[in-house]
């Protein structure tokens, strides 16, 4: 019987100092165009107080990756909870089978508390293809599916408030 090695789950590791650097933030910024967004939103506890010391990261499929467009970025949540990417507005992409997805961002959340990073969305609110996105679909009540749903604010600006646990607990994927 031969074992195979485990590596324990690491958190954010050597990379927390990239939180000081707010470039990382903007996956813009190596001249990437394109509809330019910010989303932006705060993250709350199960007591609802706000979380100040979160590692936010977001990726995403669309537009793809280049060199002057990273599709990933990292940030900080300030002392008001809140968190601030600016990139590029995504389009639908691929799923499994012929399924197509509808425009999202990935996300994931270190923070205290958590041990293994956690994994959201943010969809947008008024896409077409919420109505038909696979993980979307499998959400069945209408209040739980809206904790994926980032709404405008102003032109350009969308908004996506987490609460890690509790009532109105955004819905989490297990990856």
């Amino acid at each position: 019987m031969s074992a195979t090695p485990t590596t324990g789950s690491q958190t954010i590791g050597p990379y927390w100092h990239l939180l000081e650097e707010p470039e990382w933030a903007d996956l813009t910024r190596f001249g990437a165009t394109g509809e330019l967004i910010t989303l932006t939103g705060t993250i709350r506890d199960g007591d609802g107080a706000l979380v100040t010391d979160a590692c936010v990261e977001i990726w995403q499929a669309s537009p793809p990756a280049s060199d002057v467009f990273q599709g990933w970025g990292r940030a900080r949540t300030d002392t008001d909870g809140r968190f601030s990417f600016r990139t590029l507005k995504p389009g639908p992409v691929p799923g499994r089978g012929n399924a197509l997805q509808a425009p999202h961002i990935a996300i994931t959340i270190l923070a205290r508390g958590i041990l293994i990073a956690i994994h959201t969305r943010a969809y947008f609110a008024g896409e077409k293809q919420n109505e038909l996105d696979p993980l979307l679909t499998m959400i069945e009540e209408p209040a739980r599916r809206s904790t994926l749903i980032a709404e405008p604010t102003t032109p350009g600006v969308w908004n996506l408030d987490i609460r890690l646990q509790g009532e109105g607990e955004t819905v989490f994927l297990d990856i």
